[in-house]
């Protein structure tokens, strides 16, 4: 029985008896929607049950072009429109989706109007740096300063690019409405399928991270309330607030697709929509399930690096660029998990830069033995600047001395890369997480088995546990993990 079976029996076990008195054989008739918003377009996977494992039944994507760009909030909505559309015409119709999740790129975010849901502000996507992104960068210069004063120190939201950043370079850019409210992007699409039938937002542990929210108390913290106090706003965390004011476990309920958008898009009159996720956490439940063992990573070995992984312990480290998802709940009793990790600058993106083709890199793979070391020391960097496993600005690329051998000098570069990951999986130990158990991997990268072996053996030599594992995961679509999301609590209490 392969992880993504055994964690589907576990979340139909667990919740077969359904709050609606839906029987096992009927649930297993009830489909479940995930979206993904990338940056290169936009995806669904409609998932349904097949005794004890869940198939996705379709999929489709759409990718940005000059009319629908990225950072475009109604380019968002015709994506998700139109790939319901086509899902009902190949499926036959969507009257027995149950729940839908969607997942949105980290910290992209907007202002809205909640008595209209018309945009305010337009969006300000995951890269959105507010110190230089505008000729005139004072504004988000004295946010900055504000936002350094009151959050605590290495704490998650002080950083440029994330989502309280923005919302507080908008306050100062320009006063608040009365009205306005801050969506992310995933808090934005879900939101206007439950259209005006509530005047509040609604968003997820994962999503609101990066915008300050304390994942560990699961409430919004005083020093918010301090910083928005010295903005000059005194109501931000009341009902009324800037702030989005439900703020739910990923997968949980939210509430109830409006009846016109059904019927507009053929979904039944007790669809809901479930707190969402970011676009990574989604390809961790793609890769590893929603019910995965403490100690099971998943690596993406794409461009850069980004590893995330299963933990007892909270962790976090900005100074090292780790951080901690609290792992969705799925039971009132549960305890506390986290999904700890980061995301290096190194990659398979210099392998492009130093003019490695598919082929080559394929044959030379073909020669290297992942049983013997390589004496090269890279630090396999396209540019000066790291985040994780250390944040340094200034650390800068080692690719030298090059060897006469392309195989050489290719056997030295993936050892660089993959001893990142190991130093990625050392730090988090050193930080209190538990070594890893086993390492499912996606990406390009997933696809060399030579690289596979070689990464194994070093972090069995690093952890000194033979048992360690590294295996290429079997699905890495983020949308696919946004519908597991959507199946795992539907049979939980009403929302």
């Amino acid at each position: 029985m392969n992880l993504k079976t055994l964690v589907s029996l576990l979340i139909t076990v667990a919740h077969s008896k359904a709050a609606t008195g839906m029987t096992i054989a009927e649930s297993q008739r009830r489909r479940y929607v995930g979206f993904d918003l990338g940056t290169s377009g936009a995806r669904i996977s409609v998932i349904e049950q097949d005794q004890s494992n869940y198939q996705e039944v379709h999929a489709e994507s759409i990718k940005w072009d000059g009319k629908d760009a990225y950072d475009d909030a109604d380019s968002w909505m015709n994506a998700v429109q139109n790939l319901l559309r086509g899902a009902s015409s190949s499926l036959g119709g969507l009257d027995s989706v149950a729940s839908i999740c969607v997942s949105g790129t980290s910290a992209s975010c907007l202002l809205m109007d909640r008595s209209t849901m018309e945009v305010t502000r337009k969006p300000r996507m995951y890269n959105y740096d507010v110190v230089g992104s505008t000729e005139d960068d004072t504004n988000a210069k004295e946010a900055m300063e504000l936002l350094e004063k009151h959050a605590p120190p290495k704490h998650t939201a002080r950083a440029r690019t994330g989502s309280l950043a923005k919302l507080l370079t908008w306050m100062k850019e320009e006063p608040l409405s009365e009205n306005e409210v801050l969506c992310h992007q995933s808090d934005y699409v879900s939101q206007k399928l439950m259209g005006k039938s509530t005047q509040s937002v609604s968003s997820d542990w994962h999503n609101c991270l990066k915008l300050g929210y304390d994942v560990k108390q699961t409430k919004w913290p005083t020093w918010m309330a301090d910083c928005f106090k010295e903005a000059g706003l005194s109501d931000a965390l009341s009902g009324n607030g800037i702030l989005p004011l439900k703020i739910v476990s990923p997968g949980a309920r939210m509430g109830i697709v409006h009846n016109e958008v059904a019927q507009e898009l053929g979904l039944p009159d007790d669809c809901v929509t479930v707190g969402g996720t970011t676009d990574s956490n989604a390809a961790f439940f793609a890769a590893a399930g929603t019910r995965p063992a403490v100690g099971t990573a998943v690596t993406s070995l794409g461009s850069t690096l980004a590893m995330k992984q299963m933990s007892q312990e909270y962790v976090e480290d900005a100074s090292r660029g780790v951080y901690s998802h609290r792992f969705p709940s799925f039971e009132e009793s549960e305890e506390a998990t986290w999904l700890v990790g980061g995301a290096s600058n190194v990659g398979c993106a210099v392998l492009r830069k130093l003019e490695f083709s598919n082929e080559e890199l394929a044959s030379l793979s073909a020669d290297i033995d992942p049983t013997k070391d390589s004496p090269l020391e890279y630090y396999p960097l396209v540019k000066p600047g790291e985040r994780f496993p250390t944040a340094d600005s200034d650390k800068q690329p080692v690719l030298d001395p090059v060897p006469a051998d392309r195989k050489d000098y290719l056997h030295g570069i993936l050892q660089g890369i993959g001893d990142v990951e190991r130093d990625g999986f050392e730090v988090l130990q050193e930080l209190g997480a538990p070594a890893p158990t086993i390492v499912w991997t996606c990406g390009g990268g997933s696809n060399n088995d030579m690289w596979s072996e070689m990464r194994e053996r070093r972090l069995v030599a690093k952890f000194d546990n033979p048992d360690i594992k590294v295996k290429k995961a079997e699905c890495t679509e983020a949308s696919y993990g946004a519908a597991l999301l959507a199946a795992a609590t539907f049979t939980n209490s009403e929302c």
